[in-house]
This record gives C-alpha cells, structure tokens and sequence, in this order.
C-alpha cells in the first residue's frame, strides 16, 4: 500500500458465513463478487482487516467427521475448535486467492495474509451450561426431532423463522492471542484476514498453557474485539439489507440511518431486532462505539460501501 500522511483509517470488515455459501464453488462466486467492494474501501483512503462467520461451513465439516467416524472408527471425530481452525484456513485460503487475483488485475501493489486466529474465553462462561449459537445447516422440525432421536446429546434452536439449527456454547472474546502478529502486517502493509468464524476459542491452563473448548464463537464479537485490540476507527459489520430497522417487516417498519447507542441500548431491550440475525451485530456496534471516543460501527449492505462512508447508506451508530 502507497504510504499514507498518518495512519488512514483502520476499519474492521466483518462477512458473513451464510453470504459465503455452502460449497467451495459457490464461496468463489461469492469472493469474486464481495472482492471488487473490498478494494474499494482501500480507494477511498482506508486500512482494511476482513473477518467472516463460519456458522454453516463449521457445522457441515463437523457433520461430515461424524458421518465418516460412525462409518469407520479410524477416522477420527472433528472437535469444534479443530472444524473452527480447518474452517478458518479453508474460508481464509479462498478470500485469500480471491483478493490476491483482483489485486494483480488491477495492478495494486498491495498483499494480503490470512492469520489462523485463537481468542481466549472464560471457561466458566455461563454459556456452555446453556448453548445459544446456532451452526451448520437448517432442519424442519420434524428433522431436528429425528437427529435428536439418533444423538440425544444434540441441542437445536428454531433460528429467526428460517428453521431449525443445532446449538452450541458460545462464549464471550476476551482476549486474542496473535494480536501482536496482526499489526506486525497491518504495520508492513498487509491486508489480513483475521479471526475467521469469530476465533478459535481457548482457554488458558494454571500453567498458562492454551487449550482449545468445544464451541463457537459469535463472528460479529469476534470482529468486534478484533476491532478494539487494532485500535480500528470503524467497524464494518455486513448485512443483506441497507439498514438496521426497527418494527421490521411491519407496516410500521422504520429505517435507522443514525443510532447513538442509547437508542441501539433501548431498542435492543425492546427486543427490536432477530435475535439469530441482526441481534448480534447491533451489540457489537454497541460495544464497538462505546469503547472509546469517536470510533464508529457501521451496519450495512458491501455494494453501497463508498456511500456508507460518505454517511448516505447503512446505520451509523456511535456514542
């Protein structure tokens, strides 16, 4: 990247798992068009780190270890923080590949790496006594009841009217482990990929020895603390639509374009937003923009980017 006069702005770039699809073809179509949009952001004067979900990749992988390990025993099962880590290299490999070639077809000088990223939790957090995060693909009732027959150790949630989705621990971030290597290539200049599907989460041992836990992590938490450790100006969290709105869906409905977070606090208690959908990405820009003075969370659809950084699309939220 050419040197900037300062630092430019550092703006943390969230994708969803669900807009990448579910096979290595339809991820490539998805790179090929969201790719074109993230350069952009570099035009319009920006420092970009890309972070994505994984929820349906980590739960398809882990599915498919089963299938194979009942099959034969010597296949080994899949723990979710090896199909977090896998899933991690393989979306990453692929963003990766896709950005390098748009990067060369425009001529830029520009070089992206992708970090394999673990994120320290609490192993008593509350949430592995009470799984919350849907993952993997989604069933009728009628197919949740039937697989919870065959391993009753399965826990399913009906996830925003669209099905339902095997649940699973999801702890709150707490610290990422390789921020140090993060802004060593931020420093050098790189585009990074970093804490894919939310992190690997892990705990530390009393010898202070990491260990991963078997759960996922929320990929909007995930960029959100991966903003904050970057010391980001903006977060960018990426929807289908172009804004937050509340009394969604009804004839009342009401598009926010601007939201301090006392507004985002009362309609988040309100119950305003899908709790498996926009839910979390809004608690992450809460947590975002009230983490220190001037730091921005943006919710937003990527092909409007140059004008949700001018301020005329998405939903602005900040203190």
């Amino acid at each position: 990247m050419a040197e900037p006069v300062g630092r430019p702005n550092r703006v943390v770039v969230c994708l969803g798992g669900n807009a990448l699809g579910s096979t290595p073809e339809e991820l490539q179509h998805c790179i090929a068009e969201t790719t074109p949009a993230l350069l952009r952001l570099i035009d319009l004067g920006n420092e970009i780190i890309i972070t994505h979900g994984n929820g349906p990749q980590v739960g398809w992988m882990q599915k498919a270890f089963a299938i194979a390990h009942m099959a034969d025993p010597e296949i080994p099962d899949l723990p979710l923080p090896d199909c977090g880590a896998v899933t991690q290299g393989y979306i990453g490999y692929y963003l990766q590949q896709g950005l390098e070639n748009e990067i060369r077809r425009e001529g830029k000088p520009w070089h992206v790496a992708t970090v394999i990223t673990q994120i320290e939790v609490d192993k008593d957090d509350p949430s592995f006594k009470h799984p919350v995060k849907p993952i993997g693909e989604f069933y009728t009732e009628d197919q949740a009841d039937m697989a919870r027959l065959l391993d009753p150790s399965l826990i399913f949630m009906e996830d925003s009217g669209r099905g339902y989705r095997r649940a699973v621990a999801s702890p709150m971030p707490l610290r990422i482990i390789e921020t140090p290597s993060i802004m060593n290539l931020l420093d050098s200049g790189y585009i990074v990929l970093a804490c894919g599907g939310g992190g690997i989460p892990v705990v530390e041992d009393e010898h202070g020895l990491l260990h991963g836990v078997n759960a996922v992590l929320d990929k909007d938490l995930g960029g959100e603390i991966l903003a904050e450790e970057c010391d980001a100006d903006v977060l960018f969290l990426l929807t289908q639509v172009n804004h937050v709105s509340i009394n969604f869906g009804k004839p009342d409905q009401i598009d926010l374009s601007d939201l301090s977070v006392a507004d985002a606090k009362r309609y988040l208690a309100e119950g305003q937003f899908g709790k498996g959908s926009m839910e979390p990405k809004v608690e992450a820009a809460v947590r975002f923009a009230e983490s220190k003075p001037g730091r921005v969370a943006i919710i937003g659809a990527l092909e409007r980017a140059p004008e949700i950084m001018r301020g005329q699309s998405g939903t602005h939220i900040h203190l």
